[in-house]
């Protein structure tokens, strides 16, 4: 063999792949049946996530810039010296000094700052009435090094100033912070439906706020773009984008009114966005909203590169049943924010749907961010999916989506005109809908929740936080209320509970396994997993070799309501005759596992009440199930 310095071609000796050849073998694979539906997927927005891409598909053409330039960097000094974005954890602990604990415990723990959750109407918090509350709160902080974030609802206005008061009064020096007071009052308006002062007056009052904090060369921003509020209660990513950019041209409208220019009001803004599970449309989501922003920015006038983005890991995809499978849902989330550009992240602590998180919940959450950017190094690579042909498109796709309902918004007369209107909050509770659909259906799955749930106690035990202050005064227009996607399930789960406490036993449904473990074993489990999902015990076996035995244990077992599960050969020969029998030997309902298909009528004339299978409304299903046992 002749030796060379050219590197060996080993691909040499093979056709050159294309699209068309992978899609030739494709077609034949699948056998005539639907590509669209087999292969391709679909955000809540419609846009197609295709099985393959390919340089066609990205970059030539794109609307975004290049990957790893602007505005898909992070660009700013205090990240970079972070080795990639900033750890800011959230701190809720009702009183001032126990909140001060935590964030010293933070702190000392590898945040690198902390976003303080104040008590206020309609949320829960840290209690702070005043500047020596919040003193207390920030005291032994080094807040030239540490920035704070500050979450203060309708009370935002208040808690700015009471912040502003405090840092006199702990001797900062002003030019040194690097803090957020993140006053949102369309954010406010949105979430409870009304703000501390008619939402125009707010506005102003936010203005004249950062007005103030401009030209005291304070290095602090006042405003918040928080886009995390419709995601909460629901949104697509597109409805949560285009939140984002109606919400920001809202603030530069306020800002212009007052005789602040586009530039100088950019440096008062900050942006928040939610991160979830779904790990590339989280990444393509946040790499948007950078472009979204940058493109208002430079319509403005303005130059984008102070644009500061927040993500904070979902509270809608948080389950209280199992907790610990949070773990997975917030690393995933944070991945994608670190992915997408985030300069600070925020994830919730895995016992955050059930209370106030405890020193163990806190640093799992802060060692998550620690893990990924430290020994995963996520943070010290500039726009990490920047190239991949699927993220650009995916980016350039939402972004466009985005950018269409954001016009759709501007052209009914804002954002403050279409939350009045309820229009938005109407198409929001819409695609929520949707979403709960493919939830209850089984489409879109919750571990934990809705599939592998655990029936037993989980072992977590949390501190109930404060009861929350009412909204005063009443909604002046419908609010973009949270809910989490696994409410429906859980609230099956809590009337199991229920049941549990009052008669001493879980309600039971009675497994009749017709056959071997092969022969069962693939519907048997999926059905107990299924009644665990509704807090139902399924009183399982290895198998019954005949009727007879299936019978005779069902007898034994107490259990009222008996579910066939067998294969479908199994079922052609025995369901009919075990129906029968079961109903003989006491049952008050028969059910089996699967479709009945051609065999419907047959089964039902023998006894099968009804039928639990992939893709029904499982709610619906277990909730019926639950009446039958008594528990509902």
């Amino acid at each position: 063999m002749t030796e060379t310095n050219a590197p060996e071609n080993l691909a040499s000796g093979f056709e050159p792949a294309t699209y068309d050849a992978w899609r030739e073998l494709v077609e034949k694979a699948l056998k005539g049946a639907d590509f669209d539906k087999r292969l391709v997927a679909r955000t809540a927005d419609g846009i197609r996530i295709e099985p393959l891409y390919t340089r066609a598909d990205a970059l030539p053409g794109s609307d975004t810039a290049a990957p790893g330039a602007a505005p898909f960097t992070r660009g700013t000094a205090i990240e970079a010296e972070s080795h990639g974005w900033h750890i800011h954890q959230r701190v809720g602990a009702s009183e001032p000094a126990n909140a001060n604990k935590v964030i010293l415990e933070e702190l000392e723990g590898g945040a690198q700052g902390v976003v303080i959750e104040i008590a206020g109407p309609g949320q829960a918090g840290v209690k702070i009435t005043s500047a020596k509350d919040m003193a207390v709160v920030l005291a032994g902080m080094h807040l030239d090094f540490a920035p704070v974030q500050l979450a203060g609802g309708i009370g935002g206005l208040t808690a700015a100033r009471h912040f502003i008061s405090a840092l006199v009064s702990l001797g900062t020096k002003p030019g040194s912070i690097i803090s957020r007071l993140n006053v949102d009052p369309v954010g406010t308006y949105a979430r409870f439906g009304t703000t501390w002062a008619p939402i125009e007056t707010a506005l102003a009052d936010t203005v004249k706020l950062a007005s103030e904090v401009h030209a005291s060369g304070t290095p602090l921003s006042t405003v918040l773009v928080d886009a995390t509020v419709p995601h909460e209660a629901g949104a697509s990513e597109a409805q949560e984008l285009a939140f984002l950019a109606s919400a920001l041209v809202a603030y530069l409208r306020a800002f212009e009114a007052a005789g602040v220019s586009a530039g100088d009001a950019f440096s008062q803004i900050a942006f928040a966005l939610s991160a979830d599970t779904d790990l590339f449309t989280g990444t393509a989501k946040v790499r948007a909203a950078r472009t979204i922003i940058a493109r208002i920015a430079e319509a403005s006038g303005a130059s984008p590169s102070s644009m500061h983005i927040t993500a904070v890991t979902s509270g809608r995809m948080m389950a209280k049943r199992d907790p610990w499978t949070n773990m997975l849902r917030t690393t995933a989330a944070c991945a994608s924010a670190a992915f997408g550009g985030a300069n600070a992240i925020t994830v919730l602590p895995y016992t955050y749907a059930l209370g106030e998180p405890d020193r163990f919940a806190r640093r799992i959450a802060r060692n998550t961010q620690l893990v990924l950017m430290e020994e995963s190094s996520l943070g010290r690579v500039a726009d990490p999916t920047g190239g991949s042909w699927y993220v650009e498109e995916l980016t350039d796709e939402l972004a466009d989506a985005a950018w269409s309902k954001f016009q759709a918004i501007e052209a009914a007369g804002g954002l403050i005109a279409v939350l009045t209107s309820g229009t938005l909050q109407d198409e929001i509770a819409a695609t929520a809908k949707a979403r709960a659909k493919a939830i209850a259906s089984g489409r879109q799955e919750l571990t934990g929740v809705s599939v592998f749930p655990k029936l037993g106690e989980d072992g977590v035990k949390v501190t109930a936080r404060d009861a929350v202050a009412p909204v005063g005064g009443g909604a002046q227009i419908k609010p973009l209320t949270p809910h989490r996607l696994g409410e429906a399930f859980e609230a099956l789960r809590d009337a199991s509970d229920a049941y549990l406490v009052k008669t001493g036993k879980r309600p039971r449904v009675f497994l009749a396994n017709l056959g071997a473990i092969v022969d069962h074993n693939r519907r048997s489990t999926w059905v107990w997993n299924l009644l665990a999902a509704g807090g139902i015990e399924g009183l399982t076996s290895d198998g019954y070799k005949d009727t007879d035995a299936a019978v005779a244990a069902f007898k034994d077992s107490g259990a009222e309501i008996a579910c066939l599960a067998s294969s479908d050969e199994i079922y052609a020969a025995q369901a009919e005759a075990a129906a029968e029998a079961l109903m003989a030997a006491g049952a008050k309902k028969v059910l089996l596992a699967g479709r009945p298909g051609e065999s419907e009528a047959a089964l039902k004339a023998a006894g099968v009440d009804g039928f639990l299978y992939a893709g029904q409304d499982t709610i619906a299903a277990l909730s019926d199930l639950q009446k039958s046992l008594g528990v509902s």
